[in-house]
Order: C-alpha cells, then structure tokens, then sequence
C-alpha cells in the first residue's frame, strides 16, 4: 500500500533531485522511497562477512572527540546524490 506524504524541502535541492532522478530514469519517489528503505533497515553487518584486509583498517582512524558522524553521513550523502 502506498501512502502519499507531504515534505518540506528547499527549493534547489528538489530541483538538483528531480534532475538526478530524471538522468537516472526514476521518479523522485522512488528514490526517497528506496534510500528511506536503506536507512531504516536493520543492521545487516552482522550477515556480511568482512576481510581479513579490512578487519585490519579498523582503529586506524581517530575522530575528534566532537565529530557528529550522522550528520557528516547526511552531507557526503546529500553531495553525492544531490
């Protein structure tokens, strides 16, 4: 069942995202309707089994004490998508 939902969004991102959707042939529904699928599905890292080589990189990064990683997430994301 679909349900209509109301947003309000700055007028140059929805442009900047009906052009994306129009270049990717799909409509800006669903691409909002996949990504609020992909951030609202459980943790699946616990299904994918991770290298050896990549099991190594963790704690090789140091984070300032203040680093919001949702919203440095939300940023790279709204570059690369928008």
């Amino acid at each position: 069942m679909n349900t209509k939902l109301t947003l309000t969004i700055e007028d140059s991102i929805i442009i900047r995202a009906k052009e994306y959707a129009k270049n990717k042939n799909r409509s800006l529904s669903e691409l909002i309707s996949s990504y609020l699928k992909i951030i609202t599905t459980e943790d699946i890292s616990s299904e994918v089994e991770i290298s050896p080589k990549v099991k190594s990189l963790k704690g090789s990064f140091k984070a300032p004490k203040n680093f919001d990683y949702k919203k440095e997430l939300s940023n790279q994301l709204s570059e690369k998508y928008l």
